[in-house]
């Protein structure tokens, strides 16, 4: 574990994509770098850019071997930066984040990240929480009905326009989701697993670290499995291409399908995935809410990173998404996702 020089002044460089907590780079005299995490600035959502509970997930699967950056120290004196943050190693390889850097990968490239991907979603799932000391991470029990009502609860504190249809899908989500057995599956869940928010290896494609766990919890696996569906890109996607994050990025030749992710996830797993379609719905739900608190914090000059200047995107993306939720509602999540 590299060790911060205390002596010598730390150059700061904002690294661009972050759209929630804000990360910058630390360059020692040296030469070494670090990666400092901390809260946006400005519309804090109730629960949400928690530095300590980051901080402990990253401890916990670092003892367990599982791809992540590995954690130097948690400050908790708003003092020090004007925020909360945690320190961590800075990981290198590449960030697949734009449809430019991957059009540059071959075919049978993008074929070993989709499953390279998977295969890490997948691994996540299977670790056992005691394992990683994260047991008291969250209550598995009745978690898509939290999430549900949490999300609800953030549109109202969060909202810049009053939108009818995002109250549509809410109150189906709520009663749906009643309805599910008490006997799901649980384990860690990373809340917004995505093929950017991955640093991989530029020669093998494995993944070399997994990022941004701040929605970390135990909750519904099938649910870490929605949101990178509704995250993934195919060429053909018209709501999803209104959703200006990881925007085209596995549209290119090698990439999986969407129903590839879910045949390969399945027999990783062995999970049953009959309520994938309502956990899709509330994905979009979920995302739908966070795109307009970041339209919020757009709106009032508080965002920062490429997403400051994204008031329009971010509004028709909450309107895309909300949409896309309701497709689901009336057809399956493969055939909403893929239309």
């Amino acid at each position: 574990m590299p060790e911060v020089d205390v002596r010598s002044e730390l150059i700061p460089s904002l690294l661009a994509g972050g759209r929630s907590n804000v990360s910058y780079t630390l360059t020692d005299a040296s030469g070494q770098r670090f990666v400092l995490r901390r809260p946006p600035l400005g519309n804090l959502m109730p629960s949400a850019h928690d530095m300590k509970r980051e901080f402990q997930v990253l401890h916990g699967l670092n003892s367990v071997h599982f791809p992540t950056p590995r954690v130097i120290s948690f400050c908790d004196d708003a003092d020090v930066i004007g925020a909360p943050f945690v320190l961590m190693e800075f990981v290198d390889g590449n960030v697949i984040d734009t449809e430019f850097e991957s059009r540059k990968l071959a075919p049978k490239q993008t074929d070993s990240l989709s499953s390279n991907l998977v295969s890490a979603l997948s691994t996540l799932h299977s670790i056992a929480p005691a394992h990683a000391g994260l047991d008291n991470l969250g209550r598995p029990d009745g978690y898509l009905q939290r999430q549900a009502k949490r999300w609800g609860e953030q549109w109202t504190l969060t909202k810049t326009r009053d939108l009818p249809e995002i109250l549509q899908l809410h109150e189906w989500l709520t009663k749906s989701l009643a309805t599910l057995p008490t006997d799901l599956p649980s384990s860690i869940v990373h809340g917004d697993f995505r093929i950017d928010n991955v640093i991989v290896n530029p020669t093998s494609f494995d993944i070399r670290a997994v990022l941004d766990w701040e929605m970390a919890t135990l909750g519904d696996p099938v649910s870490d499995l929605a949101i990178s569906l509704v995250y993934w890109s195919q060429p053909s996607d018209t709501l999803r291409a209104q959703v200006p994050v990881a925007q085209h990025v596995t549209d290119a030749p090698g990439f999986w399908t969407r129903s590839q992710i879910v045949n390969e996830y399945s027999a990783l797993t062995g999970f049953g995935l009959d309520h994938l379609d309502v956990c899709v719905a509330l994905a979009c739900f979920k995302l739908a809410v966070i795109m307009e608190s970041i339209r919020k914090r757009a709106m009032s000059g508080q965002q920062l990173g490429e997403a400051s200047h994204d008031v329009e995107a971010m509004g028709l993306a909450t309107i895309a998404l909300t949409t896309l939720g309701l497709t689901v509602i009336e057809s399956d999540a493969i055939t909403a996702l893929n239309s």
